[in-house]
């Protein structure tokens, strides 16, 4: 059994630390920290992480010129420690065509890291410069790094990939409360919540810091408790009569771009999606929605007569395909290309586009780089290698299917922004989520992709049905039940039936006021304090 004194002594061992010594706890502490995410869950681990956070706080040096850049430094340190091994993943995205891209792989592996890490230190600066004495500091860090967090979800477009909120996923019965406050107001409350700990060393006596600690677990039952009721009043409903069916070729990346592939993918893509899936199955048919996944094909698919026969020729009267591909600029029909969009079509039976959708928020060195035409003179191209990037859609738009209601659509990454599911026309039936993690191989990326998805349904209340080329593919209800997936690296198909929509939640009408709210009244809190702490 630990004893208090021992914990106090290696409290009082991470605040005096200094030098590669600090570093190195910094380091170690978000390593651990990465384990709260997907496909591991260990969010227990962020209970000792987190107060290795305060105490290091703590132990910057005093005063503010030298106590700020003290914790800058412990921020950056813990950033690199906490997205190195959450993000390894993106270096397989380089080795697709090592011949032209291996070389990046080491600046991909630390130099996004780096980036990101910036603003943990940009957090940890800002708490240590509203620092108070004792459990205050744990809001003054809660506020700090969730400010932080939200910054990196948009500073030059954004990346909020395993947000700290995101520790609060298992059970789903913890996860609910972002169908009130969204992602950011659950990142306040994962950081308030593990930091809290750090406080049981605080007073002369163990029992003296027992209070905040005792209010966190509280708060972590209330929210479980109102999970579980929230779940047992929502058991999942479908929309009658509609069926889909989720394609998963499993395509390698070498293949999927390689025109002179085109017959070989269009085959089995056809031929799988025709597949029985039982005895009494009679493949496509039984279904109104096929779904194919993102940049589905070698070729622009409204370009080649022959694939869009060949759709035709495969789905039945009363069944549409909702599938990616890239696609042509408007222009001359035998005119040169030379720019492209990552679109979304919804093809009917006849072989006739009935809609479609641009993506609008592009990867960055994935389908464009920034200042293009000169990266592009100095010999440099982004990972899809099509010249000169894709281009982004103008406006984001819900889209009309057949016997079905109204789709969102989202493009790959597009689903790990809270923000970008707000369409500009009205409320959406469900999402529909196109993507392509064949890029990061049998790695944890894919896993913690359909995490960040699955949590777009519980913000707003909406069911998700996901289609990626090598997985995870998966049918989500609006509290977040995975009811249908096909594992990571395996080719299939998936019927399923479209779970029902629910009323729009909090956070759909809301959005981020009632985390902006919590924030709020969090600063107010510190800054009283500290206002208190400066009178003689």
């Amino acid at each position: 059994m630990i004893r208090p004194s021992s914990i106090r002594g290696i409290a009082l061992g991470v605040v005096l630390a200094w030098g590669w010594k600090r570093a190195a706890i910094a380091v170690a502490a978000g390593a651990l920290s990465a384990l709260a995410m997907a496909p591991f869950n260990a969010w227990p681990v962020l209970a000792i992480s987190f107060p290795v956070v305060v105490w290091l706080i703590d132990g910057a040096a005093a005063g503010a010129r030298r106590g700020i850049p003290a914790a800058a430094l412990t921020g950056f340190c813990f950033g690199m420690g906490y997205f190195v091994p959450g993000l390894y993943w993106i270096g397989n995205a380089f080795l697709v065509d090592a011949e032209t891209f291996a070389w990046l792989m080491p600046f991909a592996v630390l130099g996004l890291p780096a980036y990101l890490a910036l603003f943990h230190a940009l957090g940890f600066a800002l708490a240590r410069s509203i620092w108070t004495r004792g459990p205050t500091r744990i809001l003054a860090l809660a506020v700090c790094l969730t400010a932080s967090e939200w910054l990196r979800g948009h500073a030059l477009t954004g990346f909020p990939w395993n947000t700290f909120g995101y520790a609060l996923s298992q059970p789903l019965a913890l996860a609910q409360s972002a169908s009130l406050i969204g992602l950011w107001g659950m990142t306040f409350l994962a950081v308030a919540i593990f930091a809290s700990p750090a406080v049981l060393i605080d007073g002369k006596r163990w029992r003296d810091g027992w209070h905040l600690p005792a209010a966190a677990a509280a708060v972590l039952v209330l929210m479980g408790g109102f999970g579980a009721i929230r779940l047992a009043q929502h058991p999942t409903s479908l929309v009658r009569d509609l069926k889909l069916r989720i394609m998963q070729p499993n395509l390698q990346q070498d293949v999927k771009f390689n025109y002179g592939a085109k017959a070989d993918v269009m085959r089995r893509y056809l031929a799988l999606s025709d597949r029985a899936s039982g005895p009494n199955s009679t493949g496509v048919r039984d279904t109104n929605i096929l779904i194919w996944p993102e940049s589905a094909f070698p070729f622009f698919l409204t370009r080649e007569a022959d694939a869009m026969a060949q759709i035709a020729d495969l789905l039945a009267p009363d069944t549409v395909l909702i599938t990616g591909s890239v696609r042509a600029p408007d222009g001359p029909r035998n005119g040169p290309i030379t720019r492209a969009y990552n679109s979304i079509y919804v093809i009917d039976h006849d072989g006739s586009v009935l809609s479609y959708y641009d993506k609008l928020h592009l990867v960055p060195f994935g389908e464009y780089l920034p200042f293009q035409d000169l990266m592009e003179r100095i010999g440099l191209e982004q990972l899809t290698r099509v010249q000169g990037g894709f281009i982004a859609g103008t406006a984001r738009r819900n889209l009309e299917v057949p016997h079905a209601p109204r789709v969102l659509p989202l493009i790959c990454y597009e689903a790990i922004f809270p923000g970008d599911i707000s369409g500009s026309d009205e409320r959406p039936g469900w999402i529909v989520n196109l993507t392509n993690d064949g890029w990061f191989g049998i790695s944890t990326g894919p896993h913690q992709h359909l995490q960040q998805a699955q949590w777009r349904a519980i913000e707003q209340g909406l069911p998700l049905v996901r289609s990626a080329n090598t997985g995870i593919s998966a049918v989500i209800d609006p509290v977040g039940r995975i009811i249908a997936q096909l594992p990571l690296g395996a080719e299939g198909i998936l019927d399923a039936a479209l779970p029902a929509a629910l009323r729009p939640t909090i956070y759909a009408k809301a959005g981020d006021i009632p985390a902006i709210i919590l924030l709020v009244i969090a600063l107010g809190t510190v800054v009283r304090r500290r206002v208190a702490e400066k009178r003689p």
